[in-house]
């Protein structure tokens, strides 16, 4: 596999040396915001300036990238322009990958052209071939399943365009309308590019302002519980939750004869330290200098103007560039001043209230049950319980109640957060995934391509067995940026590629943390310890500070993110091109509910979004009983049909014109995709051949690789691959649940592994009515790195709208493709396992035939060894990929953290979107070979000890009746029993819905994994203008409980994939008259339908937030209408996870428990 498996070979195509400079990448994220796609230019600086560059070349690729500089006109010795360049032999001692040769494996059936019969001739049943001569002329026809049109009599507002191809994309209704086409698809010509031979300064993109708001979940800078008892005597428990993680915390100060530290005043020690814990306190009445809770709130800011949080150095050889990065806003100061946040602060109605004390200094806010109880508050009542350490425990009068307005919830927030990946020389704390923050890249890469479970490495394994947390690394290589964000950097070395650690068992690339010594002649590896020599081209003096004086120019010295333009030893074959294969079932089921129509033309649509690349191929096959190819060679006056009866040992008909290219057969692919719902809308045959179809698209693409879309609606129960109905009638024992959640045979995962080996990705479209047997079918995606989409009870005037963003987004979203990726980590830890939709054929490597920005591949790691106290661990994924335009790139991510011998410390740099994402994932894992009700127990098991962990060993002077959460796990209760509650570890849920669920979750990211369990809600009846909410569209969110879902209100739920918008029984008729046009609830229709726009301010606002929503997504989101009364209304319910239903217990009574496990353990 050459360097570290990253395919070695003689490249095609020599380039001659390339002048000094480098280009940065354009800054290109999806088109979804108004005004059409995100932006940034490129242009060459002077050296040594940064800044808002001129306008320069147009940007190419995609997501945030484009070509490097090269001087115009061809290099020496290349092919002539139009003649594409023969393959060059390998070097000796390479062994290349299987031959792409293609083929039938057996001989095609006598008589000249076989199966080869005209379209409009072709009849059902009978495979024999038409007695007429030549193919007929197809007429196109409109399909007949449409979107809906917009109501009539009013101007339709559009929405903004966003990543589904503008008001086309969003609105339903009307043809298809123009788009903005993604311009990472579309190739650019090379300009000069970066020769690292000589220092040259960095280049910054400029571009919008802002990226798109997202506004989920704020993690608050502190949260407390408090207990509000009768007055008979204090109360059984008492909740407080541990200091923020966030920026570090202000020394103590003296408040009424007692020590209390609020964040953000003045300095404390830095991550790696030992943290201080609070001295147990109780609630004395009329104490003097005491100060309210509400007071202690108010104080409360995350900190000062100006003020830097202070720290270790960094490692000696980097440290973060000092000058401002061109592209967004940023102010002087080298850290960010985050804005004072007041928590909770409707929890007393801004009164104060008296009889509370302030907290003692270094620990976690104290609320104790001696609070008086808030009317209003809808705290419900709790069972007295006696826990030791609690005098109260049992006695009358003693009963506590729990304010739920004062229970961690997940908080929104409208303004992006600024954040630095380093400050001072350490990694500083990401923001959440789940909110809007704006990365500038100052050594370590962005949160959004490399998310760690803990930010500070424990210094041995003992140590994180001990704490209970996972360690393991979210990467997500391709991720998109904010387009506020600076442009990654392309760099190319020429032939002699990018400088790497010259250690046989490392070869890490160089990056930021590398030592560089002896005047710059040698580099220690900051993963291996090992030194080598400096590349003779590539020596610098160092300055006084021990390093490279071009370290500030040079990207790979000075980013955590960089791409290197890989050298022709890393290719066994030129660059494959985009190839497309669409595979449509024709059978009855498909015809019948118009997915053979909604397919078509979706495929028509996003055709003309690929716009007309010379090297992007397309081939079209259908399927029911037999599989039908099609030749699309351009000299026939229209495509013919080429019928393969054989769907056991299937085969290609022809070796040519089943692939052409776009540009050229774009006329046929039209005729053909207009003809195909026509053609087939008598047919009668039930069955699908999905097996075979694939193998026979596999057998065209051998030769080339490439996006294999298969749209299918029934279960293939013919032919290769076949599958029977396994999913028995009514209930279904736990262990029989487990066969069904596993393939049912390995004969699609034989064939999988076989796809991948030749860079096919199999991507599942599922318009399906009934079971499918998902968890076999899944088997494909996952192993080639695809993706399924599912369309469950599948419509098509509501549901086509979805199918054609959902394929547009698939297809041009930024992707690479032919991948192979690897995850280094420092001496003293490896990588322990991978877990997403890849290939894996050795332990160190993972194949990706395909990878886009919205996959996530979790990597565990475990120690080997120990490391030294405050001693730096670096990780580093280098992805080996192919762009859409040809060129073969290198995607490196470093991510350098500190390690630490301190739980405490430990603790405080924990990740709750990391560790809740391994949560999940794991969860999803173990649950195909354990009883859901054994995996539920074992999450809540895990979550119990982390806590446990915690206040055993880090809060030991606090009372034993406080249940203490760390700052940066106070939400892991929350999202755990959410956890529990889910479709997935359900035991009551239909098997394909879990499969689905458990398919889903692999490739999930971080930032959409919270959303899965513990979704959005929002209030649609009473939603308040933008200007209300400064410009803001998406309102506040509500937490998931039915004490917020009013009798008379509508209620917006969004889960990441779809949306239920429920109406209760006395909802207003002058609401519903505005948004469904009706006054009248009986007359609303449940189920899935298409939200229209109405001339009317509330009508525009919520089609603004779901337009919103969508775009935040990238994802169409499917929206159902639900009802009060109605057996659907138990989708909506099932996620109000804060309530006690059959599913389990209600957040409040799940905390109780959580605590009294705590102390049972502590005992």
């Amino acid at each position: 596999m050459g360097r570290e498996g990253e395919w070695p070979g003689q490249q095609y195509q020599q380039r001659p040396p390339q002048p000094a400079g480098y280009a940065p990448q354009s800054m290109q994220s999806y088109p979804g915001a108004a005004g059409g796609p995100y932006a940034q230019g490129m242009a060459q600086m002077q050296p040594g300036m940064r800044g808002p560059p001129p306008a320069g070349p147009p940007s190419s690729l995609y997501g945030n990238t484009a070509a490097p500089f090269r001087p115009p006109g061809p290099p020496p010795g290349s092919a002539p322009p139009g003649v594409r360049p023969q393959w060059g032999a390998l070097p000796s001692g390479v062994t290349p990958r299987p031959s792409p040769g293609s083929g039938p494996p057996g001989q095609p059936p006598n008589g000249g052209a076989p199966g080869q019969i005209a379209l409009a001739n072709r009849t059902y049943g009978d495979p024999s071939p038409s007695p007429t001569g030549s193919p007929v002329t197809m007429r196109p026809q409109t399909p007949p399943f449409t979107n809906p049109p917009s109501n009539s009599g009013r101007p339709k507002m559009g929405p903004p365009p966003g990543p589904f191809g503008g008001p086309g994309g969003f609105t339903p209704g009307g043809p298809p309308a123009a788009v903005n086409r993604p311009a990472f698809s579309a190739p650019q010509s090379t300009p000069p590019a970066y020769q690292p031979a000589r220092p040259s300064s960095a280049v910054a993109s400029s571009g919008p302002p802002m990226g798109p708001p997202s506004l989920p979940y704020q993690q608050q800078s502190s949260s407390q519980v408090p207990l509000s008892s009768a007055p008979a005597g204090p109360p059984s428990f008492s909740y407080q939750q541990a200091p923020a993680n966030g920026p570090p915390q202000a020394p103590p100060t003296r408040l009424g004869g007692s020590t209390s530290q609020f964040p953000g005043q003045g300095p404390s020690p830095a991550m790696g330290q030992s943290e201080a814990l609070y001295r147990p306190m109780h609630s004395v009445q009329g104490a003097p200098g005491a100060t309210t809770l509400a007071q202690q709130f108010q104080r409360m800011s995350m900190g000062q103007p100006g003020q830097q949080p202070p720290g270790p150095p960094g490692p000696p050889s980097f440290s973060a560039p000092s000058q401002p990065v061109a592209g967004a806003s940023y102010s002087t100061p080298s850290t960010w001043q985050t804005p004072a946040r007041r928590v909770y602060p409707e929890a007393y109605g801004g009164q104060p209230q008296s009889g509370s004390m302030p907290p003692v200094a270094g620990g976690p806010q104290q609320l104790h049950g001696g609070q008086p109880y808030i009317p209003g508050s809808m705290a419900p009542s709790m069972q007295t319980m006696s826990q030791p350490g609690s005098p109260a425990g049992g006695q009358p009068g003693s009963a506590s109640r729990i304010d739920p307005n004062q229970i961690p919830r997940p908080q929104s927030t409208a303004s992006p957060l600024p954040f630095d990946t380093r400050v001072n020389g350490m990694a500083n704390l990401p923001p959440s995934a789940t909110t809007h923050f704006v990365v500038r890249d100052t050594g370590n890469c962005s949160p959004r391509f490399m998310r760690c479970t803990l930010n500070q490495i424990p210094c041995s394994g003992d140590l994180l067995a001990n704490s209970g947390m996972p360690l393991a690394v979210m990467v997500q290589p391709l991720a998109l940026q904010d387009p506020a964000e600076e442009a990654i950097q392309v760099v190319d070395f020429g032939e002699s590629g990018p400088v790497r650690c010259s250690a046989p068992q490392c070869k890490a690339y160089i990056n930021p943390f590398m030592r560089f010594i002896d005047q710059g002649r040698r580099f220690t590896c900051n993963l291996c310890g090992y030194t080598s020599e400096t590349p003779r081209d590539y020596l610098c003096n160092l300055g006084p500070d021990g390093r490279r004086r071009d370290a500030d120019m040079r990207p790979e010295l000075s980013r955590g993110t960089v791409e290197f333009v890989a050298p022709k030893e890393y290719m066994v074959r030129p660059p494959m091109p985009q190839v497309f294969f669409f595979l449509v079932d024709v059978s009855v089921n498909a015809v019948s509910t118009g997915a053979v129509a909604s397919a078509c033309s979706a495929i028509n649509r996003v055709l003309a979004d690929l716009g007309d690349d010379t090297r992007t191929l397309v081939g079209i096959a259908t399927f029911d009983s037999t599989v039908h190819f099609y030749n699309l060679n351009t000299s026939l006056q229209s495509p013919s049909m080429l019928v393969v009866p054989d769907i056991q040992d299937v085969y290609t008909p022809r070796q040519t014109d089943l692939l052409v290219p776009l540009a050229e057969g774009r006329d046929h692919l039209e005729q053909l995709l207009e003809t195909i719902p026509s053609m087939f809308q008598n047919n009668r045959i039930p069955d699908a051949a999905l097996g075979a179809a694939v193998k026979g698209a596999y057998l065209a693409m051998k030769a080339t690789g490439g996006k294999l879309v298969v749209f299918q609606t029934v279960l293939p129960s013919v032919g290769f691959g076949a599958l029977t109905a396994r999913e028995a009638e009514g209930k279904v024992s736990e262990k029989e649940a487990q066969k069904l959640l596993q393939p049912s045979d390995k004969v699609l995962k034989t064939m999988a592994l076989e796809l991948a080996e030749f860079q096919v990705c199999v991507d599942l479209f599922l318009a399906t009515q009934n079971f499918v047997d998902i968890a076999s079918l899944a088997v494909l995606p996952r192993s080639t790195g695809g993706q399924i989409y599912r369309y469950h009870e599948f419509k098509a005037d509501v549901d086509s709208a979805k199918l054609y963003n959902d394929l547009r987004w698939n297809l041009t979203r930024p992707q690479g493709l032919e991948g192979v990726m690897r995850v280094r980590c420092s001496n003293g830890l490896q990588v322990q396992d991978y877990h997403g939709n890849f290939c894996k054929r050795n332990p160190t490597d993972v194949d990706l035939p395909a990878i886009d920005c919205d996959k996530t591949i979790m990597v565990t790691f475990k120690h080997d060894d120990k490391f030294q106290d405050n001693a730096d661990c670096c990780f580093q994924s280098a992805l080996l990929y192919t762009t859409t335009s040809g060129q073969r790139r290198i995607r490196l991510n470093t991510l350098s953290l500190s390690c630490t011998a301190a739980l405490a410390s430990l603790f405080r740099g924990a990740d709750l979107d990391a560790q809740f994402t391994n949560f999940l994932k794991q969860a999803a894992q173990d649950v195909l070979t354990t009883p859901v009700a054994q995996e539920r127990d074992r999450m809540s098991s895990q979550c119990v000890h982390i806590l446990h962990t915690y206040r055993k060993f880090c809060a030991t002077a606090s009372s034993s009746g406080q249940l203490i959460l760390p700052e940066g796990l106070k939400l892991l209760p929350l999202y755990t029993m959410a956890l529990t509650k889910s479709m997935g570890l359900r035991a009551d849920a239909r098997i394909d819905d879990r499969s689905y669920w458990i398919t889903r979750t692999a490739s999930l990211s971080a930032s959409l994994a919270i959303p899965l369990v513990y979704p959005r809600l929002f209030a649609v009846h009473n939603l308040p203008s933008k200007e209300d909410l400064e410009g803001c569209i998406l309102p506040p969110t509500l937490s998931l409980s039915s004490e917020n879902v009013e009798q008379d209100g509508i209620y917006l739920l969004e889960n990441g994939e779809d949306a239920f918008l429920f109406v209760n029984s006395q909802a207003s008729g002058e609401v519903l008259y505005q948004i469904f046009r009706t006054e009248l609830w009986d007359e609303l229709v449940v189920g899935q339908f298409s939200l229209q726009e109405y001339n009317n301010e509330l009508s525009r606002r919520l089609n603004e937030v779901v337009n919103e929503l969508r775009r935040q997504r990238c994802s169409y989101l499917r929206l159902q209408l639900l009802k009060r009364g109605d057996p659907r209304e138990l989708l909506f319910q099932n996620y109000l996870v804060e309530d006690k239903t059959a599913l389990g217990l209600s957040y409040v009574e799940y905390l109780v428990q959580t605590h009294r496990q705590i102390q049972n353990r502590m005992t």
